[in-house]
């Protein structure tokens, strides 16, 4: 079955094409403000590039073979929600196919697995919006999660205030590498994360201190408490296997962090390949797959922002 797959929740375009979970196309553009992402120009963005990215995606395959279209309507920025969920309900009567809509989130988890290949794996997501340790049984399941805002939020508001353009996440990373460590706040409550105390006191004291160390100190301290709920999650439930997806997988220090604490317990660690750590549509197209299979989860065709991925079963 080839699936056509659209991502528009926040500041990517993307088109994936997949057939039988083998990836055939990925095309996307991304919006990249000088400071913040503002909803309402995302969605413009998205509405000015969505016809050329449409038309390469048209380069490559014959959209005569296409079987079904998915689209990812939640979680997300309701104008880009908007605009992704129009866009594809378009495109689905044109080409008289099937409309599927899917998590944004269980996107992140589907394309890690069917490009890892773990077998019941402990699942640690890290985006901008999100940061959950997840357990999938029979659904998926969420463990811990922030409290307050996403990891890659949290790294994007610190570039912002240091003056970086977004995202700031490479360049935050780069920089960090010739910091020391100064010692910065640490919450982590249970299975719980709260990024917003360790981002306010760097955030204060970039004013005084190197950018270097406020960035290496700032990492040291996040990708800690990421290391400690996923350790805990892996013992509590005895798994074996650590997948790390979601944007901010693509840090080098993250990695690092996650596979000695995974090689200290025995555990093997799957990292979602770089190319695909980010928002795309290949992603929107495999979990599209995943739901029109599976007739449990829930065809989601209306625009939820606040989708949880524990929500995705009918």
């Amino acid at each position: 079955m080839r699936v056509l797959g659209i991502e528009s929740t926040a500041h990517t375009f993307g088109i994936g094409v997949v057939e039988n979970k083998k990836i055939l196309v990925d095309e996307r553009i991304v919006y990249k403000p000088k400071e913040g992402i503002v909803p309402i120009e995302a969605a413009e963005f998205h509405r000015e590039h969505s016809a050329k990215v449409l038309q390469k995606v048209e380069n490559k395959i014959n959209f005569k073979e296409v079987d079904l279209i998915g689209i990812s309507t939640g979680p997300g920025l309701p104008p880009c929600l908007y605009f992704g969920l129009e866009f594809a309900k378009k495109l689905a009567a044109k080409l008289k196919k099937p409309l599927i809509g899917v998590n944004h989130c269980q996107a992140h988890i589907e394309i890690g697995k069917t490009l890892t290949k773990p077998k019941e794996p402990i699942i640690l997501y890290v985006s901008g919006g999100n940061t959950q340790i997840i357990y999938e049984n029979k659904g998926y399941k969420i463990l811990g999660e922030t409290q307050d805002i996403g990891i890659g939020n949290a790294i994007d508001k610190l570039g912002r205030a240091a003056g970086l353009s977004f995202p700031a996440g490479p360049k935050i990373e780069k920089i960090a590498r010739k910091g020391k460590f100064v010692l910065l706040p640490y919450s982590v409550k249970g299975m719980d994360l709260n990024f917003s105390g360790v981002l306010s006191e760097s955030i204060r004291r970039l004013k005084n201190e190197k950018e270097e160390d406020i960035f290496y100190s700032f990492q040291e301290v996040c990708f800690a408490m990421l290391t400690e709920v996923s350790e805990r999650a892996l013992a509590a439930t005895e798994k074996n296997e650590l997948l790390l997806v979601g944007g901010v997988a693509q840090n080098k220090r993250l990695q690092k962090m996650l596979k000695i604490m995974c090689e200290e317990r025995g555990a093997k660690l799957k990292v979602v390949p770089k190319e695909f750590a980010g928002d795309n549509g290949a992603m929107i197209a495999l979990t599209a797959l995943v739901t029109y299979k599976d007739k449990k989860i829930r065809n989601e065709t209306e625009v939820r922002p606040n989708w949880r991925i524990d929500n995705i079963y009918k």
